[in-house]
């Protein structure tokens, strides 16, 4: 897509080459995608990117977030929660659309942040989603290798090596999963699609060899009686609980509402998409398709597989930590299920490693491009992908994974999400009062009610995360500003360019 320069002299329409709020101008973002040092190849189509949706949205979620969400937040509602939790990602999604299509460049929320919030917000997201991706990849890929341990004969694939418990099967899957992401995205693409048909093949059979031990009797009632005080005090309960006053709940309406914001975390990973803009031919069609399908397909999955889970059992049976898809299964006697589930799920988790290592890469390598982070990371090899920041990733990742003993991080990964999300709805509006002459492959309807929508359902599942998790992100944010100030704000392309540098 060309978009011709308007004016002469000074910064690009839409940039402010000072302060902390400069922007980078969209014009600005397109060319610097055809830099021969950092370029990078066109070889995915809107099947490519639908197959990456739901390759990173299908994956330990459905196998396990489901069993231990209804059997300890909502019971049968849980079906209900995956509803609310998709709706507000469908708003979010319609947002990224737009500005996908509008900006195709790599980087996601970053880059658009920084065409219309100016270059600290864009730093403080960017920062956020090297959080979200990094420490969700390390956790996904030593979810895999427990999986690999059941799968090879309930051999633990960690080693003792001195006091260190070293993790060798995270530590496979990420070497692996980075020579492919480094050898090209199209590649990574084609095993996506291979790995993703046999796990969606499991979830089918698992629905429909379930629906055959379905009990009505289990959906009564619906949304179980309120149990007070066990989610949790204090800093363990939810914002809005602590705010309110209400207490810790599970079960009834609150338990529905914060099971939603537990479940959010199954639909991390389609707003991915979006970070393969730069890679994607006829982005302003290609785009939209990908990340609208894609949410579609997984939301239709996970209300079935709820739906049948908890209506095989007494939704009490599956309360507890170690409840799972197969836990179900298991009560009826059905064991051949057990090992085509973990079989399922150590497919699943693949492709969820592979994607979230791919958004990772793609996020860095805007930065560096923007020299935010350091440029000398973001050279292209031969087969057109960022090597250099593929490489530092994989190893990053593989520490994390094989070496630290990392707990759940689902809510620490979902508000660093839902913060995108919001920026960039609210993105949505800046830009079509600041640019309404940018050509536009996708539009929200009805602007500014469905991006004002897609913030309140956002901000509303973020109150409802943990005081702790809160907590947490805040260090982390100040952490990064600390860093901007410190290196990023003077080696920024934008400031380098304002002095004549570049």
């Amino acid at each position: 897509m060309a978009i011709q320069d308007k004016g002469s002299g000074g910064p690009d329409i839409g940039g402010r080459p000072t302060g902390l709020f400069r922007t980078k101008s969209i014009e600005q973002s397109i060319r610097d995608t055809d830099e021969p040092e950092t370029k990078l190849r066109k070889d995915l189509t809107a099947w490519d990117l639908t197959v990456f949706g739901v390759a990173v949205v299908i994956g330990a979620g459905i196998f396990t977030l489901t069993a231990r969400t209804a059997g300890n937040v909502a019971g049968p509602s849980v079906s209900a929660a995956f509803v609310i939790a998709a709706i507000a990602c469908g708003l979010a999604a319609l947002c990224y659309a737009e500005f996908a299509s509008t900006v195709p460049v790599a980087g996601s929320a970053y880059t658009f942040s920084y065409a219309t919030f100016g270059e600290l917000v864009a730093w403080i997201i960017g920062w956020d989603l090297i959080l979200e991706f990094a420490l969700a990849a390390s956790v996904v890929a030593k979810g895999w290798s427990l999986y690999l341990g059941e799968v090879i004969g309930n051999h633990s694939p960690i080693a003792q090596i001195g006091s260190v418990k070293f993790d060798w099967g995270a530590v496979l899957i990420v070497a692996i999963i980075t020579v492919v992401l480094a050898t090209g995205t199209k590649l990574s693409s084609r095993v996506s699609l291979v790995i993703t048909s046999i796990k969606v093949a499991v979830v089918l059979v698992v629905v429909v060899v379930g629906a055959f031990y379905i009990d009505p009797d289990n959906y009564s009632p619906y949304i179980p009686p309120s149990e007070a005080g066990s989610t949790g005090e204090g800093i363990h309960q939810s914002l809005f609980s602590y705010a309110t006053g209400a207490g810790g709940s599970t079960f009834g309406w609150y338990g529905l509402l914060a099971a939603a914001s537990l479940v959010f975390f199954a639909f991390i990973g389609f707003d991915i998409v979006a970070t393969t803009a730069e890679e994607t031919k006829n982005p302003q069609k290609a785009l939209p398709r990908g990340i609208l399908g894609s949410l579609l397909i997984v939301t239709i999955l996970y209300v079935a597989v709820t739906l049948v889970l908890t209506g095989m059992v007494d939704y009490h049976e599956l309360a507890g930590d170690s409840s799972n898809l197969a836990t179900a299964f298991g009560i009826h006697g059905i064991t051949w299920a057990k090992n085509l589930i973990s079989f399922g799920a150590l497919a699943g988790l693949t492709t969820v490693v592979m994607v979230l290592m791919l958004g990772q890469t793609r996020v860095l390598f805007a930065m560096s491009r923007d020299g935010l982070m350091p440029r000398r990371l973001a050279p292209t090899g031969k087969h057109g992908t960022p090597v250099r920041i593929t490489v530092l990733v994989g190893v990053v990742v593989a520490v994390l994974a094989g070496v630290f003993p990392i707990g759940t991080l689902e809510e620490m990964v979902n508000i660093g999400t839902l913060f995108a999300f919001v920026l960039v709805s609210i993105g949505v509006i800046v830009l079509r009062r600041t640019r309404p002459d940018l050509p536009r492959g996708f539009r929200v309807p009805f602007v500014p009610v469905v991006p004002i929508l897609a913030v309140l359902a956002c901000v509303w599942l973020m109150v409802n995360l943990s005081v702790e998790t809160w907590i947490r992100f805040i260090v982390w944010m100040v952490l990064g500003v600390i860093i901007y100030f410190a290196y990023s704000r003077r080696h920024s392309m934008v400031e380098r360019r304002s002095r004549g540098e570049v």
